[in-house]
């Protein structure tokens, strides 16, 4: 059966987990059918990559296996409240997780089963759970993307935290909404503290940072010289460079380990309540072939997490870059503290 699939809406607010109700987050549903028997197994994902992401790999996975796969995409955030308002009922099987704060928050609500070993394995300990509760398949780094015809790189920041200062002043985006930026807030908290952290936000508001509403819109602002930079995912501009080589964008890693440049990888882990759950193991194997890190490298110019895959051309080396990785796990019990210190200093 092919498959069906509807795009996904822009990111919104930040969610505040406590008060989202679920019929705001269910976002999208589809269907890949490996075959149509009765007899067929048939697992849920639910998916925080978009469909026009994850679906390639899903058709490929049904393909390979003859699993049926049913999927609802939407923001990872709301979708972990959803499985999490949900609980025992929820007809997920797989969370995929564009960022590792959505699905640690599910690891605390007591939702996710525990991976093989065999399949921790397959990573470095820095990039899964530590308690093999999910495990990474791709990662991406966060970056400031500036306009070189307004920037000059004597006046490119040494640290994520120079950017409160007045050489910077309302020349700084933002994407308050995103669950990347929500992450890299909360590592913020864990490396520098709560007070530091909130004085950051507090200073960047102050500053008259600009928001917008995700990634996207922040590479093309800085692309039209509407704004001179902003702090992003690596891959958004390296995909718009590809698309118009003459873009006067550029992307700056922070050096020395700077938590502006953390690492974020993309999580996949089997509900606990999974009515399938060999199949589900399946499909989170699939994810950390080589077959399908070479299309997050290749396709969505992401990181791979598997050190036998090898990264695209033009993208530095992670070791070349000293980025920063924070312990994951800390992420989602501090979660829903972060939107709420974002939201507090006005970063909407």
């Amino acid at each position: 059966m092919p498959a069906r699939s509807t795009p996904s809406r822009p990111s919104g607010r930040p969610v505040r987990l406590a008060s989202v109700a679920l019929a705001a987050v269910v976002l999208v549903t589809a269907g890949l059918a490996g075959c149509s028997s009765s007899d067929t197994t048939t697992i849920t994902v639910y998916s925080g990559r978009t469909a026009e992401l994850i679906q390639p790999l899903l058709e490929k996975f049904s393909e390979q296996t003859g699993i049926s796969v049913d999927f609802k995409t939407g923001d990872s955030p709301e979708l972990a409240q959803v499985i999490a308002q949900e609980g025992d009922a929820s007809p997920a099987d797989v969370f995929i997780s564009q960022n590792p704060g959505a699905t640690s928050y599910l690891d605390g609500e007591g939702r996710l089963a525990t991976l093989p070993q065999a399949t921790l394995d397959k990573v470095a300990p820095d990039l899964r759970s530590a308690d093999g509760t999910w495990i990474g398949v791709s990662g991406r780094v966060r970056v400031l993307v500036y306009n070189k015809d307004e920037v000059r790189e004597d006046e490119l920041p040494t640290s994520v935290t120079d950017l409160t200062g007045p050489a910077y002043q309302g020349r700084v985006a933002l994407a308050p909404a995103n669950g990347s930026f929500q992450d890299f807030v909360t590592a913020m908290r864990v490396e520098l503290g709560e007070d530091e952290t909130a004085a950051w936000l507090q200073g960047m508001a102050d500053n008259g940072a600009e928001t917008y509403a995700n990634n996207n819109a922040i590479v093309e602002a800085v692309g039209r010289g509407e704004i001179d930079m902003g702090l992003v995912n690596h891959y958004y501009n390296v995909r718009a460079l590809e698309e118009d080589p003459d873009l006067p964008s550029v992307n700056y890693f922070f050096p020395d380990g700077d938590v502006g440049s953390l690492m974020i990888v993309s999580s996949a882990t089997v509900l606990k309540t999974s009515k399938n759950p060999e199949a589900a193991q399946k499909l989170v194997d699939f994810l950390l072939t080589e077959e399908s890190q070479k299309y997050f490298a290749e396709e969505t110019d992401e990181y791979p997490v598997l050190p036998s895959v090898p990264i695209e051309p033009g993208l530095p080396p992670l070791d070349s870059l000293g980025t920063d990785r924070v312990d994951f796990n800390q992420l989602g019990g501090g979660f829903e503290k972060t939107v709420e210190m974002i939201a507090a200093a006005g970063l909407e």
